[in-house]
């Protein structure tokens, strides 16, 4: 077993997220501390700045550079922070680009500087590999979850709501199925920043104060991606172009926050799986907002139909529930999931599967520098 530490910066752009953990890539040992360093507002400015410009930005645009530094540096401070020592650190970075079509994933971060800086050994290029033969470079999360699930019963599905919302779908036979389901916190946080200036609106209150539009909905979930088949993954800006074009600009605070949480729910109530789960498990921040989670319960009702929706009446507590339920730790799950990626990858094995990006076979990949 190696003593690993996974680190994950995610789309919501908040901070830096570590965690330890004791794990050979194929089996959990035991978990350790966990922790969150917060961005503070003006790196967390330019980080979102980064982000809107990639696209154009060229590797050495001297902006960026000084981005990747000062990210690096938060994340050997959360490292350091953690006070255990460790054997091997999981980085994936920060994702400021996702374009698999065009073959290309971008995640910014200098692997040699935070070696360098921790002493560690570090894990790092998590899914070039894969978008490099053609998969989507995301999801990464199933091999975690299950590892995670192995005694759990199936079909189970885990449903990670961070700025983008994916599902892992496990099958009683050892299947696996994954992909982003729509957007998740990102559209939301940024709405809420432009009209309050608050990262997010705490506590589903404003959703909770607003309806749903309709017309504004049908027009979101006419995208062409929910009819495309998974595998399938989604950059945290997709769906710029079809929010501004929805007319949901017209619509009071509140109901704009409420069908922004409602398409999060109706988005992953259209995912197509091979059988319906029997239970949602929901990790990523999105679980702390009660009004996304009683617009899952409601979306995945049997009130509603399709194949995804057919409960039983009085289940929707139970059948969506936080992953705290199963006693995972939900605010560490995705730096974890770096930890235990990290130890595959000194493993040599695979990261990714036909059914989790679409690549033509089970894949390795990654790459350790050393400090």
């Amino acid at each position: 077993m190696l003593r690993t530490i996974g680190l994950m910066s995610g789309t919501s752009l908040d901070g830096v997220d570590a965690a330890w953990l004791e794990t050979d890539g194929e089996r959990i040992g035991r978990f350790g501390p966990r922790l969150t360093l917060p961005y503070d507002d003006a790196f967390r400015r330019a980080l979102r700045r980064v982000l809107d410009l990639a696209p154009t930005l060229a590797e050495d645009d001297p902006e960026l550079v000084r981005v990747i530094v000062r990210l690096t540096e938060y994340h050997a401070r959360a490292v350091e922070s953690l006070g255990e020592a460790a054997d091997l650190i999981g980085f994936h970075g920060q994702t400021i680009l996702h374009q698999p079509a065009l073959q290309r994933t971008w995640q910014i971060g200098d692997a040699e500087l935070l070696a360098r800086l921790t002493g560690t050994p570090v894990a790092c290029d998590f899914r070039l590999a894969d978008v490099a033969a053609g998969g989507q470079g995301a999801p990464l999360a199933p091999a975690y979850h299950a590892a995670l699930a192995v005694d759990l019963p199936k079909p189970l599905a885990v449903l990670n709501i961070g700025g983008v919302a994916n599902v892992t779908w496990l099958g009683g036979n050892g299947e696996i199925i994954a992909f982003d389901t729509g957007p998740g916190n990102g559209p939301l946080d940024d709405w809420i920043f432009r009209h309050t200036g608050a990262a997010f609106d705490r506590d589903g209150e404003l959703a909770a104060a607003g309806r749903p539009d309709e017309a504004v909905l049908a027009k979101l979930m006419a995208h062409p991606y929910f009819a495309m088949p998974p595998p399938k993954s989604l950059d945290r800006l997709d769906f710029g172009q079809s929010l501004a074009g929805s007319g949901i600009a017209a619509l009071s605070i509140e109901d704009g926050t409420a069908t922004l949480v409602a398409f999060v729910a109706r988005a992953v109530a259209a995912a197509q799986l091979p059988q319906r789960p029997v239970r949602w498990l929901v990790t990523g921040g999105g679980r702390r907002n009660p009004a996304i989670v009683r617009a899952l319960r409601e979306a995945l009702a049997p009130s509603r139909p399709g194949p995804l929706r057919q409960r039983r009446e009085g289940r929707g507590e139970r059948d969506v529930q936080p992953v705290e339920m199963v006693d995972w730790d939900g605010d560490a799950l995705e730096a974890q999931c770096f930890g235990f990626l990290a130890a595959r990858v000194r493993a040599g094995l695979p990261l990714t599967y036909p059914g989790t990006t679409g690549v033509a076979t089970p894949l390795g990949g990654g790459r350790i520098v050393q400090p």
